[in-house]
Formats: structure tokens, sequence, C-alpha cells
């Protein structure tokens, strides 16, 4: 009891400071719905509503430390009925087979793949043979070969011959689960097509969508952009305007992660936070101007209304996606704070952004953008909250804070506090970002926001070259330092993928050094250091097999060794990456030591053997016996031997991709569906 006292008495010492833990619980109820590994049933559900209701209901009549727990354990139900309803909400059919033939449909969105090959998502989709009732609500297809049909448009109608196929899993157990995104993108297959692409309907613009209108906009917008400033300058003044990136070169985009610069393409926090504070400044700057508005007119909220309105045209014109979205609710609920003649920036303020976007979209938690942005917003804060409240003790900032200064600590503690997300999602950590950041950050909020905001209010005039021309310079700065410092020697360090307790030790642990206050907040220390411990121990599968059945990967001293010098790319590509190598898949199969005869290769696992055939003689041929073997992989459909363990197409088909781990017993085979579970995206 005095135990529970203690924690009581250290708990009203909190007081004021609890709301931001709220969109943790709530973000916890969100984590357990998507780590089931089953789907919930009706009955479960109306229970849990049930249960729900009956917390709100004692909360509002109980007090002291039951409340505070009853309130938590309501916000984790709340966030896993809310990441259950949105699941549910967006059902749509998913091809469940292999499709090859023609597909119709209306084009929604255009971008590239990872292969740069020109990609459209297509709706109101048309299959042979298939019923409505069955077929996929969105459909996203890559364009290969030669095209040579007029350029496509979003909210054109076009036919095509092409190979669709249902979304893949994850390229490995437990990795990123593709059909899960898929899901609430509401795509039910993917694939591509290699012959010409042909439109079969005119353009009736007094039936499109408002949301096809403002694409077909931006695209505009973006050649716009593109053909005033020319090259890589041009392709980064639309990437930050419109948000359309397919003007960056694949080797630009590197240079720009490997100098920790990319985030700068991305529309999000510091985009919208630059433009509107750039527009709250310069109305209040214009209405300072005129004595009689300055003495009798709000100001300040008139500049929050006009810089409000300024972020949501801005996040219409850049496609709205997560990223802009999420930057535009943390700047919405900043500006309704000046409104209220509230404090803007304050971590209240960021806990509520991000209930809000939790409960729009809580798939975005699994997302390196939703948990990057918060952590740099919360760390920023946090920071910035303490040097104001130490200056108020001095009545002055300290002399050191200048503005490079500034800009110097906001990288600093930015880049601190989304470095182990950054490198758990893209394994890779880039050693001189903090360098390229001071040398161009600054330059985003001088020169190319007040560029692009010139360009915006000048185009109605023809005159958008005037804020587009002033923008380059600085582009071209930018763009110089990502080539340098991404060209430096040891740039970038590979690391190896974690396993699924450390981001969030680490989170927790840091949540509670922000968030606690009092001495208790060095109780996160040994918490992140805990999640930082299991990273190191973090291991990788001795073997991996790709849901295809065409490629084997296996850990040798030097390295993973592939079976195949190309084909299977991305499953390829994402295995090296997560091993924390920078090899390329024909080196990674120099390393292969394979026994070979033909397209049949024996590779040693523990004191036997895995077999692994490709096309249909080669795989007949290593079914003919199974002495020493203990599995055998193939990339076609086979009739499997009683006595073999067989993993054919049909069977990967239905485990996923598999990772293999040798034991005192022989072998432990574990499945993409293993971990996954039956899912509503996995069914």
């Amino acid at each position: 009891m005095r135990i529970l006292a203690n924690f009581e008495a250290a708990l009203d010492r909190q007081r004021g400071g609890l709301f931001p833990w709220a969109p943790v619980f709530f973000g916890t109820g969100v984590g357990i719905y998507f780590a089931l590994r089953f789907e919930p049933g009706r009955e479960t559900w109306i229970l849990i509503g049930v249960g729900l209701l009956i917390s709100a209901f004692a909360i509002a009549n109980i007090k002291g430390l039951a409340r505070l727990a009853l309130i938590a354990l309501a916000l984790v139900v709340a966030g896993f009925l809310v990441a259950g309803y949105r699941a549910h909400s967006l059902s749509e059919p998913v091809l469940g087979f292999r499709y090859y033939g023609p597909v119709e449909g209306r084009i929604v969105a255009i971008d590239r793949s990872a292969s740069d090959a020109l990609r459209l998502t297509l709706d109101q989709v048309v299959l042979r043979n298939l019923s409505p009732r069955r077929t996929p609500a969105r459909v996203r297809i890559s364009l290969h070969g030669k095209q040579g049909f007029i350029a496509p448009e979003p909210g054109m109608r076009i036919v095509l011959t092409g190979h669709l196929s249902p979304p893949g899993g994850a390229v490995e157990p437990g990795g990123f689960d593709f059909r899960r995104h898929a899901w609430f993108q509401r795509i039910g297959a993917v694939g591509y097509t290699r012959t010409p692409v042909l439109a079969i309907a005119p353009h009736d613009s007094s039936r499109f969508e408002s949301r096809i209108l403002i694409y077909r906009l931006r695209m505009r917008m973006s050649a716009a952009v593109q053909a005033s400033l020319e090259g890589n300058s041009g392709g980064f003044a639309a990437a930050i305007t419109t948000g359309d990136r397919s003007g960056m070169d694949a080797l630009t985009l590197q240079k720009l992660r490997a100098s920790n610069l990319a985030h700068l393409l991305a529309i999000s926090g510091l985009h919208m936070g630059l433009l509107t504070g750039f527009v709250f400044a310069a109305v209040r700057l214009i209405l300072a101007a005129f004595p009689l508005a300055a003495l009798t007119l709000p100001t300040k909220k008139i500049a929050a209304i006009l810089a409000l309105a300024a972020g949501a045209i801005y996040l219409a014109l850049s496609g709205g996606n997560v990223a802009t979205e999420r930057a535009f609710i943390m700047v919405a609920v900043m500006f309704l704070a000046v409104l209220l003649d509230r404090r803007a920036i304050t971590l209240r303020a960021v806990a509520v952004a991000a209930l809000i976007v939790l409960t729009l979209r809580p798939e975005a938690l699994y997302g390196p953008g939703f948990q990057m942005s918060f952590a740099a917003t919360t760390a920023l804060v946090a920071v910035f909250g303490a040097l104001r409240m130490q200056a108020g003790e001095r009545r002055k900032l300290p002399k050191w804070i200048g503005f490079i200064g500034g800009v110097a600590l906001s990288s600093f503690v930015a880049g601190m506090a989304t470095a182990p997300n950054a490198a758990a999602h893209f394994n890779q950590v880039p050693h001189y970002g903090l360098i390229a950041n001071i040398l161009s950050v600054p330059l985003m909020g001088a020169v190319i926001i007040p560029g692009a905001v010139l360009a915006a209010v000048l185009a109605p005039f023809g005159l958008a070259w005037v804020g587009l021309e002033m923008m380059e310079p600085a582009i071209r700065w930018i763009l110089s330092v990502a080539e340098t410092v991404g060209g430096w020697d040891g740039a970038v360090s590979k690391v190896i993928a974690p396993g699924q307790y450390v981001l969030p030790f680490v989170t927790l642990g840091a949540l509670t050094i922000v968030i606690w206050q009092g001495l208790g907040r060095w109780l996160g220390v040994p918490v992140m250091i805990a999640g930082l411990v299991f990273w190191t121990g973090a291991e990788r599968p001795e073997m991996l097999v790709a849901q295809s059945g065409a490629l084997i990967g296996v850990m040798t001293p030097k390295g993973r060794a592939l079976t195949k010098p190309k084909g299977d790319s991305f499953a390829a590509g994402i295995w090296l990456e997560n091993d924390g190598d920078d090899a390329e898949q024909p080196a990674a199969f120099a390393r292969a030591k394979f026994r070979e005869e033909g397209r049949i290769r024996w590779i040693p696992f523990g004191d036997a053997y895995v077999v692994h055939a490709t096309g249909k003689t080669a795989a007949a041929a290593a079914l003919e016996g199974c002495k020493n073997v203990m599995i055998i992989v193939v990339n076609v459909r086979v009739k499997t031997p009683a006595e073999c363990t067989v993993y054919d197409a049909d069977r990967l088909l239905k485990t996923g991709s598999l990772s293999l781990k040798s034991t005192v017993d022989g072998m432990q085979v574990t499945t993409a569906r293993d971990i996954s579970g039956l899912r509503l995206w996995t069914q």
C-alpha cells in the first residue's frame, strides 16, 4: 500500500504534465491491434466497445490513482477500436490469383517505382471475366517498354494489357508487409505492362472529382516549374511545391539521402512550418505598417487565420499525402492556440496533433514519417522550451544562441531525435548530416520558401518566374552541398535491422525523459540503453527464401550470398540492407560457393542440404530423391511426393517468404504467414 501511495504522490506532482502521455497510450492500442496474429471477431468488438462505454462512465465517478489508470486503459482500448474501424472501413476486394489480360480504369495517381518506371494507379477498374464485387477498387501498374502514347493525366480513362497479382507480403518474415500498406491505400492488385497504354475516353472536366481536378492542377504546376527551371533545380522546386519528384534523377536522390538532406524534398513539418511562419510574419509586418490597422485590429489573429489558410492551400496543392497532412494538423493546432490566446508551441499541442493524426490514420504509427516527424518535433519543443525557461530566469538568451547557433542546435536536436528511427527504417546512418543541414536549412527559410510564396502570388499575372529565379541559386547551392557532402569518404554507414523490441524501448525511454517532470525522468535513460543493447544483439536469418521461390540468400562469413545475380532485385536489396550490407546483388551472387548442376543448387545447411531448383525440368529432377535433403525449394507448381518437404509456387503463395535457422534437431522454418497471422490484408 505504501508503494501505491508513493506512486500516487509522484503522479500528483505531474499535474498539468500528464496529457502528453495520452497519444502514447492511444498509440499503444493501435500497435496492439496491428501486432495481433488474428482478426478479432464481431463479438470481441462488441465486448470491447461496451467495455469502453463502461470505462467512460466509471472515469466520471471515481478519483485518484484508479481514475488515472482507467483513463490510460480507456485510451489503449480507444486506439485499438479506432485502428480496427479504420481497417474494416477500407475493406475492398483483393485479387486472389495471377491475372493476364485487359485492364481498364481511370488514372487517379502517377508516380515512379523503385526501378524508376512510370507507375499509374487506377480506380473504376474493369477486368475481363471478373464481376464488380470481386474486382479491386484500385490497381497499380508499372509501365515498361516503349509506350508511344499521349502523356497520362489524372482523370484519363485508359485500357492496357497487363499482368496483375495480389500485393506481395513481406520479403522476409517480420519485415515490412506491403499487403498491409496496400490495404490502407485500397490497392487490391499490382502489376506491369509491356504493351502501349491507350486512352479510350475523352476528358470531361465537368465529371471529374475535386481531388482529380486538384491533381491535374498539381501536375500542370509541376510541368510549369520544370519548364522555367531546368534540370535538377526544376525537379527540386517542383518537389517542394507540388510534391512531384519525377524531375529528380536517381543519383541526386542518392546524394541527398547520403547527406541527410532528403527530408528537404518531403513536404512535411519543415516546409509547412516555414511557409505558414513566413505568411504569419509577413501579414503581421504588413498590418503593422498601417497604424490604424495595428491599433484597432487583432493583427496576430488575422495573421494566424491567413497563415492557416495558406497552409490548407499548400496541403491541397502538394498532394495531401500523409506527411503533409500530419504537418498541417500540427500547424493548425498551433495557430488555433494563437486564436485562443494560448501558447502555441507546447508538448500539449504536439500531443493533440498526434492524437488527431492517429485517429484519422492509425496505420501511420508504423511509418517512418510519423515516427521521425513527431520525434523531431517533441525533442525540439522540449529543448527550446527548456532554453526559454532558462532565458526567462536570466532575463535574456545565452549569447551563443544566435541565428546560426539556433539552426545548428535545431539540426543537432532533430538529427539525434530521429537517428534511431531513421537507422531502423533505412539501415543507414549519414555521418555528416549536421554539416549539410547547417549549410542548407537556413536557405530554405530565408530564400526558397519566400520565393515559392512570391511565385504563387505572381503566377496569375504570368510573373511566377520572378519567384522561381529567386529560388534557383539557393536550390543549386543545396544540391551542390548534397553532392559534396554525400560524396565524402565514410559519409554513410550501414546498420543491421533492429529486433521488434528496439524502437519501442528507445521511444518509451526518450518520452519518459521528455515528458516526465522531476528526477524520475532519468529512469528513461536505462530504458533507452536497453533498447540499444537489444539492437547490438540483433541476429539475421541464416537463410532467406523469397516468396517467388526463385531467390535464396545464405549468410556467409563474407556476407549474404545470393543464388542469382539479377531478378527478384527488390527482395535481394531489402535482404542486403537489413543485413547492414552495402553490396549490390551481383557482388552478393559472387560470394556463392554452391554445387550446381544446371539449374539445381545444393546449398549446405547444417548436416544436410537445401535443394533449390528453378524451372519445371530442374524441379522434376530435384524431386526424384530426397536423401540428405532437408527441404526443396522450387519456383513452379509441382506435385509433391509424400516423403519430400517441398516449398513450391503454390505453397509459397500461402506461406510467404521463409527464414531458416539451423537447430540441434535440424532446421527451424519460419514463414511470413507465421509472423503476420490471418488478418484482413493477408486473407
